[in-house]
C-alpha cells in the first residue's frame, strides 16, 4: 500500500486551528503506556513478558542485545479490530490507515466517572461538549477522558479488582461507552474511531459488550488503555494511532500520539 503521510496529515487537520503548521513544529503527546511487567491486561489474559535471548559481547567482538516478547493482543495500550466482536469485519491488518489518523476531540467526563465507577458516556455528554466547544468535526477520532488513566498501573484502582482469572471478571468496575450512543456517533458524526483511558470500550460491568458489537458492525475500531488524556485540549489536534500490523489479528499493541498546535 502506497501512502502519502504528509498529505493525509494535512487533510486530517482541516478542522485544526493551524492546519499548515509543519508536523515537526507541533507538540507531540505520547498517549501510549509502556509495555513491561506492570502492563495491565484483561484478568483472563496473560501479562507481557520480555525474555532476553542474548546480552553481551559476541565472538566477533561487538555488543549485541536481543529479546523475545510475549503478550496478549489486548493488553496495555491497544487497538480492538472490528473482527474482535463481529465476524466478517476488518482484522487488524485490514483497517484502512485513514481510519487511524484524523482530527481528535476529547470528551472530559472525569467528574461523572468519579461519582460513578460504572458510568456510561452517552449522547448527553457529547451534546454538552458541542454546546461548549462547537460541532464535533465529521470523521473525528473521539477520546473519552474518564480520569481512570491516573490509576495506571494500579490494577485494583484501575479495573476495580486486582484478582485474575474468570472469577475476577464480574468484579470489574470502570466506565465505558453507552451502546445507545453508537448510532449518534457513527451515523450523525461518522467518527473514524473511538478510544478511552479504561480497559474496555464497554464498562466493566457489561455482560453483553454491546458497544463493541455496535461499533464493530460499522468497522469502527476502538482504542483501549489510552494514556495521558489530561494533556490534550478539547479539540484542534490530530490523532495518529498505528497498531502492529498483525495479519488476521483481533487487535494488537498500539502506538498512539496526538499532534497539537500551541
Amino acid at each position: 500500500m502506497r501512502f502519502a503521510l504528509s498529505s493525509l496529515l494535512l487533510l486530517s487537520c482541516a478542522a485544526c486551528a493551524s492546519p499548515a503548521t509543519p508536523v515537526h513544529e507541533r507538540e507531540i503527546v505520547d498517549l501510549t503506556w509502556t509495555l513491561d511487567e506492570t502492563t495491565i491486561a484483561w484478568p483472563t489474559s496473560p501479562g507481557f513478558t520480555l525474555e532476553t535471548q542474548f546480552d553481551g559481547v559476541t565472538e566477533g567482538g561487538w555488543y549485541y542485545l536481543s529479546h523475545v516478547f510475549h503478550g496478549p493482543e489486548h493488553g496495555g495500550t491497544h487497538i480492538d479490530a472490528p473482527v474482535h466482536f463481529h465476524q466478517g469485519r476488518q482484522a487488524t491488518d485490514e483497517i484502512p490507515l485513514r481510519r487511524l489518523i484524523g482530527p481528535g476531540v476529547t470528551i472530559d467526563v472525569r467528574d461523572a466517572c468519579a461519582d460513578d465507577r460504572d458510568y456510561l458516556v452517552g449522547v448527553d455528554d457529547f451534546e454538552a461538549w458541542e454546546r461548549t466547544h462547537g460541532s464535533m468535526p465529521e470523521g473525528a477520532i473521539v477520546l473519552l477522558h474518564t480520569g481512570f488513566g491516573a490509576f495506571w498501573p494500579d490494577r485494583e484502582r484501575y479495573m476495580g479488582t486486582a484478582e485474575l482469572g474468570p472469577d475476577a471478571v464480574p468484579k470489574l468496575h470502570f466506565p465505558g461507552l453507552d451502546p445507545e450512543s453508537v448510532d449518534w456517533l457513527v451515523t450523525r458524526k461518522k467518527i473514524r474511531a473511538i478510544g478511552l483511558d479504561t480497559p474496555s470500550i464497554d464498562r466493566g460491568q457489561s455482560t453483553s459488550f454491546a458497544s463493541h458489537v455496535a461499533l464493530f458492525e460499522h468497522n469502527v475500531p476502538a482504542f483501549e488503555n489510552v494514556a495521558r488524556l489530561e494533556q490534550l485540549p478539547a479539540r484542534d489536534f490530530t490523532v495518529i494511532a498505528l497498531p502492529a500490523k498483525i495479519g488476521g489479528g483481533s487487535g494488537g499493541p498500539l502506538r498512539i500520539i496526538a499532534l497539537i498546535d500551541r
